[in-house]
């Protein structure tokens, strides 16, 4: 089964997917070692891994496409990519998809902010006006060399418009071709319950630690609810960011690294194995000694 259709098989089964972000290879890598089905690539991480910057646009269309092939090159699993305001209008984002498959992503994100976009749990967002958001979702659906290469259409106006155009975005997403809606922001069980109701198709949500996410369920709760996908943006480009915080508080403090053993993996077990030193090892026996 080709990737893409995996994708949007995991999203329309009753199952909730589950997508951890992924914001570097290494990252993609131990999400497909721990048996998640498929991967978000995450623009807030990406942006902080290779710019130091927050998610404000600062990443260019081809650093997105870049940084995003490493990933998919990497894993064997559906990666979800992020498109963010598909880098410009609507003709941009005909050219933003294409470039995504062909990268091998078997989905994109694509979003209604303004741009320069922010990191939907911030304050101060702004989103283009509904006829441009729909143009915008129909030529990433155009795009589309293989059909079921999952649209994400993602819209932010629940901070900003309310509910009801929520739902008015999202059943307009979904009639020019979208895969799926996701609708950042939800705060509350019954915001949950009003878009599931509401939109006429499956219902994506993300999950930030500390930010607008202020409901406590679980993956079966949102499943029980009809939920069809959770993604976790940022949950672990932050929880890198403490350990290597606490790594170097106790460097500092101690002198050493001899009080590490506790939080990181013993050699073998670390990044030769991750990254697959083994094959390279196995590639140096082959072609050594001048085997023919």
């Amino acid at each position: 089964m080709r990737l893409t259709s995996r994708l949007k098989e995991l999203i329309r089964s009753p199952e909730i997917l589950v997508m951890p972000g992924a914001y570097d290879p290494i990252s993609a890598k131990l999400i497909e070692r721990a048996g998640f089905d498929s991967i978000q690539c995450t623009g807030s991480g990406i942006s902080a891994a290779y710019l130091g910057r927050p998610d404000y646009s600062m990443l260019s269309m081809n650093d997105m496409l870049c940084a995003t092939r490493n990933i998919v090159e990497n894993v064997g699993i559906p990666v979800m990519a992020d498109g963010d305001t598909g880098f410009g209008n609507a003709v941009n984002t005909y050219y933003t998809v294409q470039a995504f498959e062909r990268a091998g992503a078997a989905g994109i994100n694509i979003e209604d902010q303004v741009s320069p976009k922010r990191c939907g749990h911030l304050e101060g967002k702004q989103i283009i006006g509904f006829d441009e958001a729909v143009t915008k979702i129909r030529a990433a659906c155009d795009a589309r060399n293989d059909r079921d290469f999952v649209i994400n259409a993602r819209t932010d106006a629940l901070a900003v418009a309310g509910m009801d155009e929520v739902v008015r975005r999202g059943n307009a997403f979904l009639e020019v071709g979208a895969t799926m809606v996701m609708v950042e922001g939800v705060s509350s069980t019954e915001e949950i319950e009003a878009v599931v109701k509401g939109i006429n198709g499956p219902v994506g949500i993300n999950i930030v630690e500390g930010g607008k996410t202020k409901f406590d369920l679980t993956f079966s709760d949102l499943q029980a609810l009809g939920v069809a996908r959770v993604s976790l943006p940022g949950t672990l480009v932050r929880a890198a960011l403490f350990a290597m915080q606490e790594a170097l508080s106790r460097i500092k403090r101690d002198g050493s690294v001899r009080g590490l053993s506790d939080m990181i993996l013993p050699f073998a077990l670390g990044i030769p194995a991750i990254m697959g030193m083994k094959e390279v090892s196995e590639l140096e026996k082959r072609y050594s000694g001048g085997e023919g």
